[in-house]
């Protein structure tokens, strides 16, 4: 764990940087990265060299401090080279997410003002291009990858020429970096805008200090630490966990390739702290299942025998009782016939999982707990820098959030809305006065949308987005996301979003897993080659049916879905249905299938 004293010290960004620079000098490597076919070091006096020639580069080109930079480009060094660049000249960046359609980096970069944007290669590049005229403040594209002309296009390298001939004409670089008021922008995140257009949320560099203070008081890692970085550096989570917070505590950070390749990634890099949203997870729990399942009586037998006495003896260690010898001999058998397997998947070295962003199934987390790879779910928004809660290994309690971070206040408001307070609290939406004025009370207190509770322990528990809670027609309200949760933990299901705001009872549209389906229908004879065709047939309807309603036995009656929809294709950010950190953009999905939706409720 990193001193407190050298946390609280922390002015701003700046500071964090050139310290973590000279204090971990002697390390091996401050990032890691792949490139033609093997993993390639950059140490902290490269990555210290790179970000202030970057600086210096900006400022050749002419921009100045308080302007705003983009940065449109998966995780690789020179996302981070670009981001202390602009801190230590004193600009303010703007993450935009490489996943995002051209409509809206354009609508980005057109709201920030942005005067330079980083990108990595033609494709984001063509991005911008195709926007350029509309965009009059933009001045430079500063192309990471390929060789491109055009207009203001500068490449990387010719950016870091530039700042390293200009080095004497800047004596007071670095003076002038660390003098930066921690009351300054650091950041313009756009929120993912699951309703209405995104607006920029401006973090400050205390936000982010007071943040990464807040984390290290509570989470213990370090240089022995190493982390797989495969969350988004747009998504203000990983930028502020996975990038901060392990950089000041000597973490060595590892890009993964890409999502598909996390699993690979994650036998070669051996991470032992990786943070990731539910969905990986979820993924992760479901293919174990399938392979149990789909192997036979005997592996079946096995894994289920595991998995009960291990999850027995997680609800005594949670709980800190004594474990009877009886229970740890079934435990240790557990965990050579089955658990081994999952743990050398994830590199076999890993302390713990952070999970955030939305909420985790408690059956997967106590799953993971069990298998020796505990996830330590947290609670936080773009808006408060993100994190304002999070389980510690020391206090872990499945189901909750975790207690408060040091230096945040929450409490509960009359309508049961979560309310929150403390440094961590955004500035406001950029050029948005209303909505600010909407976001957080005269008395400091920002309302987060988000519907929860606080146990005797002080432990937050999420029920449900205040806006995505169901009010049927006979009045009862229902909190769709803990019951989506449970239906994803069944091993026939990809995804599943609940319905039925205003109507007459609850539905379901279901994802099913083909693959899975497919196995099942085939031992049955069924034909399988047509998935529409196949999801049509009563008996895929009714074994679906059974497997959602067989998870969901313990539910009101009135929280039952009484009909559920298939659905042949899961839902994507391409397709405008989820938002780049994978939450489903309810009013999409209900509009792109209201006519399935409506044929529910006909008489």
């Amino acid at each position: 764990m990193v001193e407190s004293d050298a946390v609280r010290q922390l002015r701003n960004l700046s500071q964090l940087f050139f310290e973590a620079t000279e204090r971990f000098a002697g390390k091996r490597a401050a990032l890691r990265f792949k490139a033609a076919g093997a993993w390639q070091d950059l140490p902290y006096g490269d990555l210290e060299r790179q970000v202030r020639h970057a600086a210096l580069g900006l400022w050749e080109l002419g921009i100045q401090p308080g302007d705003h930079v983009a940065i449109l480009s998966q995780n690789r060094p020179e996302w981070a080279v670009a981001d202390f660049a602009c801190l230590t000249a004193r600009c303010a960046d703007v993450p935009v997410y490489p996943t995002l359609p051209t409509t809206q980096v354009k609508f980005i970069l057109e709201d920030s003002a942005a005067r330079a944007v980083f990108v990595e290669n033609r494709e984001q590049y063509e991005k911008v291009a195709a926007e350029r005229e509309s965009l009059p403040h933009l001045e430079h594209v500063i192309l990471v990858e390929d060789r491109i002309e055009g207009p203001g296009v500068v490449p990387f390298e010719e950016l870091l020429r530039l700042g390293a001939k200009a080095e004497g004409k800047y004596p007071d670089y670095r003076r002038d970096a660390l003098a930066v008021n921690g009351d300054e922008l650091a950041t313009l995140i756009y929120t993912s805008g699951t309703t209405g257009p995104p607006k920029g949320v401006m973090l400050t560099h205390d936000n982010f200090c007071s943040n990464v203070h807040g984390a290290l008081q509570v989470l213990s890692i370090g240089p022995d630490d190493v982390c797989l970085s495969l969350l988004p550096l747009s998504h203000s989570f990983e930028r502020m966990a996975g990038h901060y917070t392990m950089f000041h505590a000597g973490v060595t950070i590892n890009y993964a390739e890409s999502i598909d390749q996390v699993a690979a990634n994650l036998v070669e890099v051996r991470p032992t702290v990786v943070l990731s949203v539910p969905r990986l997870f979820e993924k992760i729990y479901a293919r174990v299942l399938e392979n149990a399942v789909a192997g036979g009586a005997l592996k079946r037998r096995i894994f289920f025998w595991a998995r009960r006495n291990a999850e027995a003896w997680a609800d005594l260690k949670l709980a800190k009782h004594r474990i009877p010898p009886p229970l740890a001999l079934r435990k240790s058998a557990a965990d050579r016939l089955v658990f081994a397997k999952l743990v050398a998947r994830t590199g076999g070295r890993m302390r713990f999982f952070v999970s955030g962003g939305a909420p985790l199934s408690p059956e997967i987390a106590k799953f993971f707990f069990a298998a020796g790879l505990p996830i330590l779910e947290g609670y936080g928004l773009t808006e408060t820098s993100p994190v304002i809660s999070v389980n510690t290994l020391e206090h872990l309690k499945i189901g909750t959030v975790g207690r408060c971070i040091p230096g945040v206040e929450a409490r509960i408001g009359d309508d049961g809305e979560i309310l929150v307070r403390g440094p961590n609290v955004m500035k406001g939406y950029y050029n948005r006065p209303e909505a600010t004025a909407q976001a957080i009370d005269a008395d400091g207190w920002f309302h987060t949308g988000d519907i929860g509770f606080f146990d005797d322990d002080g432990f937050l528990t999420i029920t449900d987005r205040k806006k995505d809670i169901i009010v049927t027609a006979g009045g009862k309200n229902i909190a769709p996301q803990p019951i989506e949760n449970m239906v994803k933990t069944n091993p026939f299901v990809l995804n599943a979003v609940m319905i039925g705001d205003k109507r007459r009872f609850p539905a379901m549209l279901v994802v099913p897993d083909l693959d899975a389906l497919r196995a099942w229908g085939e031992e049955r004879r069924l034909d399988t080659s047509d998935a529409s065709k196949f999801l049509q047939l009563p008996d895929v309807v009714a074994k679906v049916e059974r497997e959602v309603m067989g998870n969901l036995r313990d539910l009101a009656s009135y929280e039952m879905p009484k009909k559920i929809v298939l659905i042949e294709r899961d839902f994507t950010i391409e397709a405008g249905e989820l938002t780049p950190t994978l939450k489903v953009k309810r009013r999409v999905i209900e509009e792109k299938y209201r006519s399935e939706i409506d044929a529910l409720y006909e008489p």
